[in-house]
């Protein structure tokens, strides 16, 4: 199967988190292979680009060449360019594809990286032949010589950079919502910010749109994809170093493979649990529902659960349905709302609720809470709800969250954990105290 090819023009980050290394692994992500040129060594990581290594402007071209003489291009994207020379060098290539210029300037650390001689030439050679400019407050305000200090000043910055090309202005710390500026009409693309400092961001969105108009998306659909992927990978950036936080373009690989592994430990545990002598004692009219979540659950759809139920039939357990995600709102509204607080919570299996079988939890020694349906506010959800305020009151995370049930709703226990196993554990002690 062919794959679409992309090329990168930009410097390397020796910290691994912009750059080339960062546009090669967002390509990666994105399903398109990805070529590259690279323009500049630096000395860097999370907190500082301690020196700079200029590539010649001649290797530059031949590193170019070469990969236009092999693969077919689909669609490029620059990044730090450094001086004059090498925009010139660059700019000769920019017809052949579309061209995705990110005008990076200055660092996250606040570090230069872009001669300042070489902004007019930027402007003269490169941005009138890029299919995008995606700068960002900073980098926009040094392009237009506009002070941007709201959604107006933005709006007005993009449009004086139309006159190049379309702009995507993205909103950092300004603000959650970038800016489209295409064909006379503005995009408005919200987000939901993130406190925090984050190294890659501005080349891994560069990157992804790249990578979207290569795929064969139109420009518009091509950067609103591209601000939904990071979107999410801001969200899960991690802390590599001491600096800044790192995005992760391969998070939503890691987490389809992490998927799969939460499928198999639950549907492992389910069979021991049923396997449990006399767990039938412990089965609800309304049945068993074992829930595990991803690492960081976001919604149902984060919490894998039974499809069915676990139910008594001539006095054994059995189970009907399969686990899938998003099979069960109650259990997940249980997890969602303990995770929140305690994210080491990603378990959870709901048992038959009875004096005996509360005093046989708090024999076993294990850590409690409660919470009463009657002081549920109106417009909430009942799992989430109650156990975000039974956790709260009891200010730490415990074993079991019971509630005795209101007008139509049944009693219940439910037991927590870690991990599916570490759940059943609980239960066979439960039910030990039981006999």
């Amino acid at each position: 199967m062919e794959k679409k090819i992309c090329l990168t023009i930009a410097g390397s980050d020796s910290g691994g988190g912009a750059g080339i290394q960062q546009d090669l692994k967002t390509f990666a992500a994105l399903d398109v292979h990805g070529v590259s040129a690279i323009t500049a060594l630096t000395a860097q990581n999370t907190c500082e680009v301690r020196e700079v290594f200029q590539i010649t402007s001649d290797f530059i071209k031949s590193q170019i060449d070469v990969i236009f003489s092999d693969f077919n291009i689909s669609a490029a994207k620059t990044g730090m360019l450094y001086s004059s020379s090498i925009i010139s060098a660059v700019s000769s290539y920019a017809k052949k594809v579309p061209f995705i210029v990110d005008p990076v300037m200055v660092s996250t650390s606040g570090d230069i990286l872009l001669e300042e001689e070489a902004l007019s030439i930027l402007k003269e050679k490169l941005l009138s032949r890029a299919a995008l400019i995606t700068p960002n407050i900073r980098e926009a305000e040094i392009l237009t010589g506009i002070k941007i200090e709201n959604f107006r000043d933005m709006k007005k910055a993009s449009e004086e950079l139309s006159v190049y090309a379309p702009v995507l202005l993205k909103g950092g710390h300004l603000s959650a919502m970038d800016i489209l500026f295409y064909d006379n009409r503005v995009y408005k693309l919200k987000g939901r910010y993130i406190e925090g400092e984050f190294h890659g961001t501005g080349c891994a969105y560069s990157a992804a749109v790249t990578a979207y108009i290569a795929r064969d998306y139109n420009l518009v659909d091509a950067v609103r994809m591209s601000k939904t992927y990071i979107q999410i990978l801001i969200e899960n950036s991690c802390y590599y170093g001491k600096g800044a936080e790192i995005l992760d373009p391969l998070y939503n690989l890691k987490r389809e493979a992490e998927k799969i592994g939460v499928i198999e430990e639950l549907s492992k545990n389910v069979e021991k649990l049923i396997e449990i002598k006399n767990i039938d004692m412990l089965i609800p009219e309304v049945g068993m529902n074992f829930g595990y979540a991803l690492k960081n659950p976001q919604t149902t759809g984060d919490v894998v659960a039974l499809n069915g139920r676990i139910v008594k039939v001539r006095g054994k357990a059995r189970t009907y349905g399969c686990v899938e995600f998003g099979a069960s709102k109650h259990i997940a509204g249980v997890i969602l709302a303990a995770s929140k607080l305690y994210p080491e919570i990603r378990a959870c299996l709901n048992i038959k609720f009875s004096r005996k079988v509360l005093q046989a939890c708090f024999n076993s020694g294990m850590s409690y809470a409660s919470f009463d349906r009657g002081d549920e506010p109106s417009g909430k959800s009942t799992m989430e709800w109650g156990t975000a305020s039974a956790m709260k009151k009891a200010e730490k995370a415990v074993d079991i969250i019971y509630d005795r049930g209101g007008t139509g709703k049944e009693a219940m226990i439910r037991v927590l954990g870690t991990t599916p196993f570490e759940v059943i554990e609980k239960v066979a002690g439960i039910v030990a105290g039981l006999n």
